[in-house]
């Protein structure tokens, strides 16, 4: 298996994972605040080359109907540009719901209003992650069975 790098990009913020090298489980890894696109690519560039990750998913902001929401064109670019300075392949994942999900994780967990707000990209990126393993997986079991 290989490891992979999951994305939740924001305009202000992006938050980061990684999966483990089995590829079952999605850790977060942090999230950081780009003064440019430039240095966001270098940035994740780091991590690629420290963690060997081999491919990247990025979340793509979806509206309820399944259409691409307000950010998915800058998203779609972001993931573009990266994938031309990663040389790694990136995939784009629906990520409806994972803000909503990560902010209802960090609730549970007890963590206070103003730590969340910083939290809730990472988590995300780790929700992200964890729903293209899971897809992954599944399609990898189905393979397996039928073949």
């Amino acid at each position: 298996m290989v490891r992979i790098l999951g994305v939740d990009w924001g305009r202000a913020r992006i938050g980061l994972a990684v999966s483990d090298e089995l590829g079952l489980t999605a850790q977060s890894l942090g999230s950081f605040s780009p003064a440019s696109e430039s240095q966001a690519l270098d940035t994740v560039a780091g991590y690629l080359t420290e963690l060997g990750i081999e491919a990247i998913v990025v979340g793509l902001p979806r509206k309820m109907d399944g259409s691409d929401g307000p950010s998915a064109e800058a998203v779609r670019e972001f993931a573009r540009r990266l994938e031309e300075h990663s040389r790694l392949p990136v995939h784009l994942w629906d990520e409806r719901f994972t803000s909503v999900a990560a902010e209802r994780v960090l609730i549970e967990a007890g963590v206070r209003r103003r730590a969340r707000r910083g939290a809730v990209d990472r988590v995300a990126a780790a929700l992200i992650l964890q729903g293209f393993l899971d897809r992954r997986r599944a399609g990898a079991d189905r393979e397996s069975s039928y073949g």
